[in-house]
């Protein structure tokens, strides 16, 4: 049981796994974002449209539960919850990722490299700097 405690910590899959679960949660939270919040006003503003009931019917039977057609409601009701999840992610990265700082270098006046500021000879032609 160490050895996997161990795989766990070293190689962050358990912050993976935490990262999934996340994931899934962010996605029923705002699947029912767009089906419950968003879309109603939408619809509404085109004149009263239910966006999960559009489709096209291909075949009609008696029983409504046998019919077939193709739900391009729902399918746009998908396509905007992918572009919330997309924007919330790349929201919540840019506020919990940051960019670390470039350490400060020193040009070469000679070849223009860039070397550590504490350098006193340039690495690539070894002039003074």
């Amino acid at each position: 049981m160490s050895g996997f405690k161990e795989f766990l910590v070293k190689t962050s899959a358990l912050a993976l796994a935490i990262a999934f679960i996340i994931g899934v949660a962010l996605s029923a939270v705002v699947t029912s974002l767009v089906n419950d919040i968003i879309m109603p006003p939408v619809g509404l503003a085109l004149g009263g449209i239910d966006f999960s009931k559009l489709r096209i019917i291909l075949q009609d039977n008696a029983d409504p539960t046998k019919v077939v057609a193709i739900n391009y409601g729902a399918f746009i009701n998908t396509v905007i919850a992918f572009i919330v999840i997309v924007f919330v992610a790349w929201w919540l990265s840019r506020l919990f990722i940051k960019e670390e700082e470039a350490a400060p270098v020193k040009t070469c006046p000679f070849c223009k490299t860039d070397n550590a500021e504490d350098a006193s000879k340039c690495k690539a032609c070894a002039s003074a700097i």
